[in-house]
């Protein structure tokens, strides 16, 4: 899940994955107790594993090529999660809690009402992302929603999707747009169920990323 880019510095900010805050308390699917909170910057350390788990690697991809043999490219990610600006920032990051355990993790933020034409120096990784996301213009754009293994099946999903779209409608944004691999098939299951649907597909353009999709795919639902 991802968001528009026109330049390089951009590329480097989102497109692997400024909502309004907020947080709240339930139960999870089989009664554990469930919160969604903001994040903050000491979350980065999380924040990195789901942005990264969420792409199947393309952020540590990129940032492993940023930084260089000799780098470390969790730094580098954990550096961008914790600041106060860009689209990566802990700023635009909510995470669910089960039994006071970090669980889930949603990041997303508005997108340009007119996107900008794709910088011809942007990664041809990227392309087929950016061409997606022009096509929802004026969303809310979701571009990370990840769970830790562990806790898989207790409703953290479906938890954050409906937090999504509280945080989307407040923010005066009339629709979410996310995009997601083909071989997601279960979070394509849980966007078909929620009321998403397709707007489009792109081939993913691979060069050296190891990575069995084959499409992106473009979901979008009304809110508010």
């Amino acid at each position: 899940m991802r968001r528009f880019l026109v330049s390089k510095e951009n590329v480097r900010d989102s497109d692997f994955t400024h909502g309004v805050g907020g947080q709240g308390a339930g139960e999870g699917e089989d009664g554990t107790s469930m919160l969604i909170r903001e994040a903050r910057a000491s979350d980065a350390a999380h924040l990195v594993r789901f942005i990264n788990m969420a792409a199947d690697d393309l952020p540590l991809h990129f940032w492993k090529g940023t930084v260089g043999p000799e780098g470390d490219p969790w730094a580098l990610g954990r550096e961008r999660a914790a600041r106060d600006t860009g689209n990566f920032s802990f700023r635009n990051a909510w995470l669910a809690e089960v039994d006071g355990e970090v669980a889930g993790c949603l990041l997303g933020y508005p997108t340009e009402d007119a996107p900008g034409p794709i910088d011809p120096d942007t990664p041809a990784i990227f392309v087929p992302l950016l061409e997606l996301e022009a096509l929802a213009p004026g969303s809310w754009y979701l571009n990370v929603l990840a769970t830790y293994e562990a806790f898989r099946g207790k409703g953290c999903g479906s938890a954050l999707l409906a937090h999504a779209e509280d945080v989307a409608a407040r923010a005066g944004r009339r629709s979410i747009s996310l995009i997601a691999e083909d071989t997601h098939l279960d979070a394509l299951r849980l966007y078909t169920a929620k009321g998403y649907h397709e707007v489009a597909r792109r081939p993913v353009v691979k060069d050296d990323w190891r990575v069995d999709a084959r499409e992106w795919i473009l979901f979008a639902k009304s809110v508010g």
